[in-house]
């Protein structure tokens, strides 16, 4: 390879590495901004996740709001529990909570 073959080389990954980071830069820059337009046509969201509570690393509790209504679901080993009918939950004092029993079977 001559010198001038190893410049050219150079020159075009340079050219490359440039385009890459201006892209990246770009879309830093403007893609938040053209995102959140993107999100203000679709229009108002329907479901909305309120809480969620991780039981143990296979499954976890999800507490959702749709149209107004709460569901708390039951999510993990390959399959989903979706409490009957809406529920209205309150807050509960910390003071008036239960102790739980750890040989309660919840499920």
């Amino acid at each position: 390879m001559s010198l001038v073959e190893i410049l050219r080389a150079f020159f075009g990954l340079s050219v490359v590495i440039g385009l890459i980071l201006g892209l990246a830069y770009v879309l830093r820059r403007y893609a938040p901004a053209l995102m959140a337009k993107l999100q203000a046509q679709r229009g108002a969201k329907r479901l909305e996740v309120i809480e969620t509570l991780v039981l143990d690393p296979a499954r976890r509790l999800v507490l959702v709001r749709l149209d107004n209504a709460e569901r708390l679901i039951l999510l993990g080993e390959g399959r989903e529990l979706d409490a009957p009918g809406s529920v209205s939950v309150k807050p509960v004092p910390v003071s008036s909570k239960a102790p739980l029993d750890p040989n309660d079977d919840l499920f």
